[in-house]
């Protein structure tokens, strides 16, 4: 015989399993989802979520509606027809046994942005590190209602606060209760006020972490990667070993109807260091990123890390060629179709600061990127100076650059930053005179030059610019092996 008391577990079990199915019976959206949010213009629309096994699914928006029977698993996906332009706050519903409302939607422009602690620093303090520059005003006249955030929260801190995991339009308030990311707020303002359209930023970054973190899974069956998804690095959070943050930060906000994605990452893949394989592991995640975006030509923007002196820090195994060599290896990359990158060393005041405070000129080098290259507004540059050709010419080396309507230089003195070698393969500092898009070098220590290079250090700032400000990129002409490591006493992980 039963006893009163397993009965009385038995029926509280079973009131729990009854709540627990009718919770799952509800018909839910993705995370990305909220009231305020911006769907892409232009592209299909797919809208994703959870509901009873069978169960009808309607989605409607914009004059379109959509129904589908969720999968065996509870899973349904519909996809809207390409939208068009709206800053017309409208309703999206969805519905099946109960109905979701998401007010104040609008349709524009939306961008993934991600990457480590410089692409996550706020606008605003931040502990350890110093503040934007400008951030008491910047955040002050931050009132853009078109231009809407979205945070997506490190693995590490709280998932439920009133800034995060939700989308908000952009206003003082939105700022400091998301902690948003400063480089990703200066694009979006700089786009959405370009434009004139709604702009949707998804900002999901995590400081210190390496790129192996961003990748999936499936990336790691490429030869030149296999075995490195195994690999466990110093870290002070869990979470963020191979495959783990693009599981939690990055898959699932796939397959979110977006433009394209804003990238700054690198820095700790660089004091490793990782100059030699990074490229291909940038690649890679281009190619996964799109593929789980469904967008194969999704635009890619990524931003030459600040110059730095790693060589100064005992913790990092570098010497000062390592960064320039990162550089090399990540214009290899964003040198691809429908990719691009901003270089940033006129944006550095302190080379012994690892998180540059003007975070505008990262944010409005990107959106030139953007506007120039996705969206053809071919009035505005959006790139600087970058070596088009080059010869030898007796005892001078002359290079012939593209972008450079305009080459100046910024103090109105002869450019630096330009070294010369001989057949010895040792480097003098060169003198380089501008004519119009081409400049000349010589050097008395290297009557037969072979190979030069420009801003090939890892503090270099140099001063040559076009005419629009931009600063020239960064380069070498040989391909003889540089030395980027040296033995490391300490941890090698960045903190954020």
């Amino acid at each position: 015989m039963i006893s009163p008391a397993l009965l009385r577990r038995g029926f509280s079990l079973g009131l729990v399993a009854l709540f627990v199915s009718a919770l799952h019976a509800e018909v839910r959206c993705a995370k990305l989802f909220t009231d305020h949010m911006v769907l892409q213009r232009e592209r299909p629309v797919p809208i994703w979520g959870t509901a009873a096994p069978g169960e009808r699914v309607t989605v409607a928006f914009a004059e379109q509606t959509k129904t589908i029977a969720a999968r065996p698993d509870g899973t349904w996906r519909v996809t809207l027809d390409p939208l068009a332009t709206s800053a017309a706050p409208r309703e999206l519903t969805v519905r099946g046994t109960n109905t979701l409302t998401f007010s104040d939607v609008l349709v524009g422009e939306v961008w993934f942005a991600s990457g480590q602690s410089n692409m996550e620093k706020p606008l605003g303090e931040r502990k350890g590190q110093k503040p934007t520059l400008g951030y008491d005003l910047e955040i002050a006249a931050a009132n853009y209602p078109l231009l809407r955030l979205f945070q997506v929260p490190r693995t590490d801190l709280k998932q439920d606060g009133p800034g995060v995991l939700r989308w908000l339009p952009c206003s003082p308030e939105a700022l400091r209760e998301s902690n948003f990311s400063a480089a990703a707020y200066f694009f979006g303002r700089n786009v959405q006020q370009t434009l004139g359209v709604p702009v949707g930023i998804i900002h999901a970054s995590f400081g210190g972490t390496r790129i192996e973190a961003w990748l999936p899974a499936e990336a790691f069956a490429d030869p030149q990667l296999a075995g490195l998804e195994k690999e466990r690095y110093p870290a002070w959070v869990p979470g963020v070993q191979p495959t783990e943050l693009f599981q939690s930060m990055v898959r699932p906000y796939a397959p979110f109807a977006i433009r394209g994605f804003l990238w700054y990452q690198g820095e700790t893949n660089c004091t490793v260091p990782d100059s030699d394989r990074y490229a291909h592991k940038l690649t890679t995640l281009i190619a996964h990123w799109r593929r789980a975006w469904e967008n194969a030509d999704a635009p890619f923007y990524g931003v030459l890390l600040a110059p730095f002196d790693y060589s100064k820090w005992e913790k990092f195994g570098t010497t000062d060629q390592a960064l320039p060599r990162f550089w090399q290896a990540q214009i290899e990359a964003l040198s691809a179709p429908h990719t691009g990158y901003a270089v940033i060393s006129d944006g550095v005041d302190d080379l012994h600061d690892i998180h540059p405070v003007n975070k505008r000129v990262v944010g409005d080098r990107l959106a030139r990127l953007a506007l120039h290259e996705t969206f053809g507004r071919t009035a505005v540059a959006a790139r600087g100076p970058t070596l088009a050709s080059w010869k030898v010419d007796g005892a001078t080396i002359v290079l012939t650059y593209a972008h450079a309507e305009g080459l100046h230089t910024r103090d109105r003195l002869p450019p630096t930053d330009f070294v010369v070698a001989g057949a010895d393969r040792v480097f003098h500092p060169a003198t380089a005179v501008i004519k119009e898009n081409t400049i000349t070098l010589t050097c008395p220590d290297v009557p037969a030059p072979v190979a030069a290079r420009f801003a090939w250090h890892e503090i270099a700032t140099p001063n040559l610019l076009n005419r629009v400000g931009l600063p020239a990129v960064p380069f070498r002409t040989d391909e003889w092996p540089v030395k980027i490591n040296r033995p490391a006493t300490k941890s090698l992980e960045l903190r954020p």
